[in-house]
């Protein structure tokens, strides 16, 4: 739990400072954009939120170097394979200046350094048809390095609204953590805690005011840890099938494979083109009617802030059943499907208007 604090503290703090003296780097470090098809912020605000949970994670491992020096090593490796990731998407952060197909590259050395350095390679799926060439490194590398991409990208997809990619987060590693804790992996459940902490120092000040955002950076930084202690779980521990994993990811995951769906299949546009139609952005506009088209920038925040629940609500439908089962295939299969069906439910009803009432949020005064 010490380690958790820590974590918790250090981001607390270096986010604060940030925020505090934004005015010495809001040139570099600031979203400016107010008015782009996937912004729903009032006012300009830093978004490199990422810099206080690295700064968590660093104190983290200079920690176990002076209380455990044998979990040094590990934990040191782990973050040298996430740098690639956090560094890349940082420095569009600052620049705008790094495409989608380079960050993607990026993410996926860190998922091959991830390989070579931690042995976190994905050699099998449960499927047996696939087991067989799984076996063979190259093919394990491939898949690890596809693997961790997505999931990687598909946290910075759902990270749109105050607080939502960031409680989602300490959600999912809550869950490997456990499950960490439950084998005895102290690199899995210490990186997990440590990432709770310092996720949730940032959580701190971005939820519900939006005083500052991930960015790129923060969001591949954990979208990245996430997928590496997932595939650390499965490749250390037999006794742990990919199904659980993929049941912890399962919201995020499923949201970006759906909008690859939706946009090349059904609207015969590229998979990369940027809209507002993910679930997020449906239940902002459907479920929340909070002050439907005011200008007021408080009134705007408040409904910023007033979607997530309804993802993190979403997102439990996944992590819990994960958490409860992670040692039963069968369930944990059952679970992947039945939240499947639940999204695909869920997001007809709200394209078609046909939300259930007592989910919306409505405005209930109108004083100012």
């Amino acid at each position: 739990m010490q380690i958790f604090v820590l974590a918790f503290l250090v981001s607390l703090v270096i986010t604060l400072l940030i925020i505090r003296y934004q005015h010495l780097h809001s040139h570099l470090t600031a979203d400016h954009d107010l008015i782009g098809i996937q912004k729903f912020h009032s006012t300009v605000v830093p978004r490199v939120g990422g810099v206080g949970v690295v700064c968590a994670m660093l104190a983290c491992l200079l920690w176990l170097g002076y209380k455990t020096p044998s979990e040094f090593k590990p934990f040191g490796l782990l973050l040298i394979a996430a740098s690639p990731a956090f560094i890349g998407g940082l420095v569009e952060d600052c620049t705008k200046r790094v495409g989608v197909l380079a960050r993607l590259a990026l993410t996926m050395l860190a998922a091959a350094l991830g390989f070579w350095l931690l042995k976190a390679g994905i050699n099998r799926l449960d499927i047996p048809l696939l087991d067989s060439a799984m076996s063979f490194w190259i093919v394990a590398l491939i898949f690890t390095m596809v693997a961790v991409g997505g999931v990687v990208n598909a946290v910075n997809i759902i990270d749109g609204y105050n607080g939502l990619a960031s409680m989602v987060s300490i959600m999912m590693l809550a869950a490997l953590g456990y499950v960490g804790f439950q084998l005895g992996d102290p690199l899995i459940w210490k990186a997990a805690l440590a990432m709770m902490g310092g996720i949730l120092g940032f959580f701190v000040w971005n939820y519900p005011r939006g005083l500052i955002f991930l960015g790129d950076g923060g969001a591949y930084l954990i979208g990245f840890m996430i997928a590496e202690l997932s595939v650390l779980l499965v490749a250390r521990h037999p006794e742990v099938s990919p199904w659980f994993p993929l049941l912890v990811v399962m919201y995020p995951v499923f949201e970006t494979l759906f909008s690859i769906y939706r946009r090349m299949i059904l609207r015969g546009t590229s998979a990369g083109m940027p809209d507002a139609a993910h679930m997020h952005q449906l239940i902002y506009k459907r479920l929340v009617r909070w002050a439907v088209g005011s200008k007021h920038a408080g009134e705007k925040t408040a409904r910023n802030a007033m979607t997530s629940p309804y993802l993190w609500l979403l997102c439990s439908f996944a992590v819990l059943p994960a958490v409860l089962f992670w040692d039963n295939r069968l369930m944990l299969q059952i679970f992947v499907l039945i939240f499947a069906v639940l999204y695909i439910v869920l997001y007809r009803r709200l394209v078609k208007f046909n939300a259930p009432r007592w989910l919306l949020v409505r405005k209930t005064s109108d004083k100012k």
